[in-house]
């Protein structure tokens, strides 16, 4: 049995949020991930994440826990919403906040229904709840209208299958945008679309409406949808880029990330093309794992990914899940006038499990990240058991430099982080 005292240490964080006392999956609280952070006005910060014995069990439920000292203590860890025991129904999943200009906090997560169409866990209907005393009580559920896609299955009684995965920025006019995962339903047939990727905005956070009011716009829907032909296209991460458009980085089981833009607020969205280090240059190999890209001052841009494309040590692509590691960084930069709008350098060695198992041992980065004034907070699953955060100094990431094929015999330097 792993040491845990030791274990938490393993990947160098810097903040703990929640800790199991034990790897026993008896009180449900060893499974966690989707591990949401964010700053809520005058109020410090919070937390929300998905905490089960393991992922997909129907113990599933959502999490909220507090701190009002930048995350070094953080209040003990409430359930807000989660199945109901006696029926084994509505089991939660996969909460994600919005947090309106008067600090009312909503979070909407995937509430099952008790019908399956390809994971109890996906397959669900979009459910939000509200606080205005940050967390002390919570609203009573209640569904959000989200449109059925030509994606779904035909059977109006069949949820749908759907993943929002980071948390919404405004980066929209100012809204709440965010981008979903749809898998595809095995009703339909078509195995040549696994999943595909579309954009949600909540325009009227702000006015503070109740949960059934909240309207939920969607972009890129239907036959617009971003999708790679044979493959799964998934879990898209957003930035804004310095020139108004805003680009997106999915997931993909092709070998590498996908790229897109949008020029228009989210609303249309380029062809996905492969990630490249730079244009011209080489893919930024990675196998099917959330592969975020966050914003933070300054300009500069934290990408993470696993620099492989799945044939990792003794694993190949098909081992989903012990192959999602190490934990690489790549620094981004804006190119005005470049094919790929944002330029990476050579991967920086961050964090690895080393291979221990808790009840995992892949690296999954299920993750989000606040602003601090010198950098940014990467907040974290470790090995979805631990969540933890880790500083990110401006300086640490400028020191990663990035490459101008033009100056081939430019080098990089590589600083310490951490």
């Amino acid at each position: 049995m792993p040491d845990l005292t030791t274990e938490i240490k393993r990947t160098k964080p810097d903040y703990t949020v929640f800790a199991p006392a034990s790897t026993d999956p008896t009180g449900a609280t060893t499974g966690n991930e989707h591990f949401l952070v964010e700053r809520v006005p005058g109020s410090g910060l919070i937390a929300i994440w998905t905490q089960s014995s393991i992922e997909g069990a129907d113990d599933q439920h959502i999490v909220f826990a507090h701190s009002l000292d930048e995350g070094v203590t953080w209040s003990q860890a409430t359930t807000i919403a989660g199945p109901d025991a006696s029926t084994g129904n509505g089991m939660a999943s996969w909460g994600f906040p919005l947090v309106s200009e008067r600090g009312r906090i909503y979070v909407v997560f995937s509430r099952h229904t008790g019908v399956n169409d390809i994971y109890t866990h996906t397959t669900g209907v979009m459910t939000a709840i509200y606080s205005d005393d940050v967390g002390k009580t919570w609203s009573e559920p209640a569904t959000l209208d989200l449109p059925r896609s030509i994606w779904d299955n035909p059977d109006p009684a069949v949820p749908s299958n759907c993943i929002v995965w980071q948390k919404p920025t405004r980066i929209s006019n100012g809204k709440h945008f965010v981008g979903l995962t749809r898998w595809v339903s095995p009703a339909l047939g078509d195995d040549r679309v696994g999943s595909v990727v579309e954009f949600l905005r909540f325009p009227n956070v702000d006015r503070n409406p109740e949960p059934q009011d909240l309207e939920v716009e969607t972009f890129s829907t239907n036959g617009d949808a971003l999708r790679l032909d044979g493959y799964v296209l998934q879990e898209p991460s957003i930035v804004p880029l310095p020139d108004g458009r805003l680009f997106c980085v999915m997931r993909s089981n092709a070998g590498s990330p996908f790229w897109s833009q949008s020029s228009d607020e989210g609303r249309n969205w380029t062809e996905p093309r492969p990630l490249l280090q730079h244009d011209g240059g080489p893919v930024m190999p990675h196998p099917l794992s959330p592969c975020p890209i966050y914003a933070g001052p300054g300009g500069e841009y934290a990408f993470f990914y696993h620099n492989h494309d799945g044939h990792f040590q003794r694993f190949v692509p098909a081992d989903w899940e012990p192959h999602r590691r190490p934990i690489c960084l790549a620094r981004g930069r804006f190119r005005a006038g470049a094919e790929q709008p944002v330029w990476f350098s050579d991967p920086f060695y961050f964090m690895d499990s080393g291979g221990v198992k808790l009840i995992r041992e892949g690296m999954s980065l299920y993750s989000s990240v606040t602003e601090t004034e010198d950098g940014i907070v990467l907040w974290y699953p470790d090995r979805k058991f631990f969540l933890l955060g880790r500083r990110i100094t401006t300086a640490e990431l400028s020191a990663l430099e990035i490459v101008d094929p033009a100056v081939p015999d430019k080098k990089f330097t590589l600083g310490v982080i951490g």
